[in-house]
């Protein structure tokens, strides 16, 4: 079974990845799949840093549960 994760980094050598955040969890033996950045892309960080910059919503989290809660029920119902 396969066990993939997206961590961020950069190339600091010819054979050398320098990871933003540690990796745990996976064997000894791993595949390394480099994908570049445009400078536009790495300029704008992660997605967690993009859904932090996102404006507040003015809808409430009891809301949103009572609507996602209210969307569930039809779904077990087949409406």
């Amino acid at each position: 079974m396969r066990n993939a994760i997206v961590i961020a980094g950069r190339l600091v050598g010819p054979r050398q990845v320098e990871l933003d955040e540690p990796v745990s969890g996976l064997g000894a033996q791993v595949e390394v799949i480099i994908d570049s950045q445009s400078a536009a892309q790495s300029k704008n960080g992660s997605l967690a840093a993009f859904l932090g910059g996102l404006p507040p919503s003015s809808r409430s989290r009891e809301d949103i549960d009572r609507q996602l809660s209210s969307e569930r029920v039809g779904w077990e119902k087949g409406t």
